[in-house]
């Protein structure tokens, strides 16, 4: 395959590459490609299924948060999913949990969890779980 770039875009490719240390613009443009399609994924609504990490800092003090919480994940009979919490300073707590399932019902879910009151600081990574992979072993 060739691909032709003009100087500004190849630039900000090599900036890419060397800021990341990548040994090869093959391997750059490679993993630029792979967040390419995941992130056009995400914006055409796909609806295969998907890999996803939430994020997000809560409240355990808010009323019942914690109860509906747990409610939610369990309930979730579409969605596989595991958490994992760690307690921080204040009394807060940060959770990481692991979804996958159906891309609608994962960014529902998602938009659920981060819209409850005492959640804050909420952040989702969604990757289509076919994209296509390296069989190099490398990861993006």
């Amino acid at each position: 395959m060739t691909l032709t770039f003009d100087d500004d875009l190849m630039a900000e490719i090599d900036r890419f590459m060397e800021s990341r240390g990548y040994s090869n613009r093959s391997e750059a443009v490679r993993d630029l490609a792979r967040a390419g399609l995941a992130h056009g994924v995400e914006a055409v609504g796909e609806t295969r299924d998907c890999v996803a990490t939430l994020t997000y800092v809560f409240d355990p003090q808010t009323r019942e948060l914690s109860k509906r919480l747990a409610a939610a994940f369990r309930d979730r009979s579409d969605l596989r999913s595991t958490r994992l919490q760690r307690p921080l300073d204040g009394g807060d707590v940060l959770e990481v949990a692991v979804l996958e399932g159906p891309t609608p019902a994962v960014r529902a879910f998602v938009e659920a969890v981060q819209a409850e009151r005492g959640v804050r600081h909420g952040r989702a990574v969604v990757i289509p779980a076919s994209l296509p992979t390296d069989r190099s072993g490398s990861e993006p």
